[in-house]
């Protein structure tokens, strides 16, 4: 199983950005992202994210499953829009342009725009979110996490958490070879009822190792009087740089050229076919 999660070392200059400026460009485009729905912005947006992947170095091998997993569920839920809100589309953008059939399932132009906006916001987050993990060391990130005021204690708790990933991935390969030395079949080629029974005898042994492992490291933090003090420092803190300053500089000029573009359309929304 590939390290999907998992921080990946390296030189890029991506990699030597601080942990507190990769979450402050995470959170802003992110939030920007979201907000909007002019697709111009959003484009730009997943342009910057996509180069953001290669300048990182980041391989598809690391991250494929991930991506086809998100990508299933973005169709999924680009098709549910459909099937609850077929006609959600004309009225965001007050108008109608007929394409196919006709009644309540009609599809029109509109609708085809907005759920190409909704793939949009899923193409430029997860490349973010992706360039993010990968690249960000998790006492990194804690630290960044309680530079901009999230307590210690929480910000230590989240590194915990992305550093704990790697290893439920390995238990879970190692558990699963132990059940196919058994005789439990779970390849492609077994039936998927024998799958689903495969996965759930993998499922309840990392169940109960991870409630294990995370009883002892409670322990061991308690032993050391963890969040007794009211701060405490970080081995990892990064000081901001001129490379920090620099790429926080671009994020706030995108920032600003969604909220100009919100100005000169009247609203969130822009529709060039009306």
């Amino acid at each position: 199983m590939n390290n999907i999660f998992g921080y990946q070392p390296g030189r890029s200059i991506v990699h030597q950005l601080s942990g507190g400026t990769k979450l402050l460009i995470f959170l802003l485009l992110t939030i920007s992202g979201m907000l909007s729905f002019d697709v111009r912005y959003l484009v730009l947006l997943m342009l910057i994210a996509i180069i953001g992947l290669k300048v990182a170095g980041i391989h598809w091998k690391n991250v494929s499953t991930i991506v086809k997993f998100v990508a299933v569920f973005a169709l999924m839920n680009l098709l549910l829009i459909y099937i609850f809100a077929p006609q959600y589309g004309t009225t965001l953008f007050h108008s109608k342009t007929l394409l196919l059939g006709h009644g309540f399932y009609a599809l029109t132009l509109e609708q085809l725009f907005y759920e190409f906006i909704v793939l949009a916001k899923y193409f430029f987050s997860l490349p973010l979110a992706l360039i993010f993990l990968l690249t960000t060391n998790p006492s990194e990130f804690a630290a960044g996490l309680n530079k901009i005021g999230v307590s210690y204690r929480i910000s230590y708790a989240v590194a915990l958490t992305l550093r704990y990933i790697p290893t439920i991935q390995q238990e879970f390969v190692t558990i699963s070879h132990a059940q196919q030395a058994r005789g439990f079949d779970m390849s492609k080629h077994a039936p998927f009822t024998q799958r689903i029974k495969g996965a759930f005898g993998i499922m309840m042994p990392l169940v109960f190792s991870s409630l294990s492992k995370i009883d002892e490291i409670s322990r061991s933090m308690d032993l050391r009087r963890f969040g007794k003090e009211r701060q405490r420092s970080w081995y990892y803190e990064q000081k901001f740089k001129r490379q920090d300053w620099y790429f926080l500089i671009g994020v706030a000029v995108l920032v600003i050229l969604e909220i100009l573009l919100m100005k000169l359309t009247g609203s969130r929304f822009w529709y060039p076919f009306s």
